[in-house]
């Protein structure tokens, strides 16, 4: 095994220290479950040269050794595989697939459905010169503006809530999703919530949802890894309540 540190890179606003995307934050829970320190490393979408040599264009990308992975999901598959001595992300090798599952449903179904809340506030926490790109890949996308796409909030909210029942009449049974304790199941979805956190004022979950109790167990895992997050200023997100 080779004992070169890890390095991942990671989607960041025009701050810095704000690491919003998703699928870093899958990444980043799964290397604290492993136990994994990494050298996290601030990437912007004009920053593409940067990670050339990972032969794509977006992140996370995580470089191990002489090895770099992109994708969160190949992290994952890569970190179980090459640290098998260290927890395991799934459980069991046949938990794998049910994790990819839903890994692909939270891609699919989930993304978008917070995206329709949160694209107009992600867009405001971002770099000058990150905003042409985002604002065109995002409209071409939707096939509307990002000012139209949110316009709707009550009708997207009521959508989210609607997308979350599965995890809502699975949570009634078990802590996490995985089960007893967290798995990769649970931090695909996880860093859906946390690129709403991160970005924007709106909260997408009442304090009496079964869902927002599971939220906060996993905000606190890992020692507060979640929770600690750099967060947009409400002043930027239209004075919304952030936890």
């Amino acid at each position: 095994m080779s004992s070169a540190p890890l390095t991942l890179y990671e989607l960041a606003g025009a701050d810095p220290e704000l690491r919003f995307s998703p699928h870093c934050w899958k990444t980043r829970m799964a290397l604290a479950h492993k136990g994994l320190e990494s050298q996290r490393i601030a990437w912007r979408f004009s920053d593409k040269a940067r990670i050339a040599f990972s032969r794509q264009g977006a992140v996370p990308v995580l470089v191990d050794g002489d090895q770099s992975i992109s994708d969160s999901w190949r992290i994952a598959l890569h970190l179980e595989q090459r640290y098998p001595e260290r927890p395991s992300l799934f459980g069991s090798r046949d938990a794998i697939a049910l994790a990819g599952f839903v890994n692909r449903w939270a891609d699919s179904m989930l993304l978008p459905a917070v995206a329709r809340i949160i694209l107009l506030d992600v867009y405001e926490q971002l770099a000058d010169e990150d905003r042409e790109y985002f604002r065109s890949s995002r409209e071409a996308h939707f096939g509307t503006s990002l000012e139209q796409l949110v316009a709707p909030q009550a009708k997207h909210l009521e959508q989210l809530r609607q997308v979350l029942a599965p995890l809502r009449q699975t949570l009634k049974g078990q802590p996490f999703l995985a089960g007893e304790a967290p798995a990769y199941a649970d931090y695909s979805v996880f860093g859906m919530f946390m690129w709403a956190r991160c970005t924007s004022g709106e909260e997408l979950l009442a304090p009496n949802d079964i869902l927002h109790a599971w939220r906060e167990r996993l905000l606190d895992a890992f020692g507060g890894l979640a929770r600690a997050a750099t967060l947009a200023s409400p002043l930027e997100t239209g004075a919304r309540h952030v936890q």
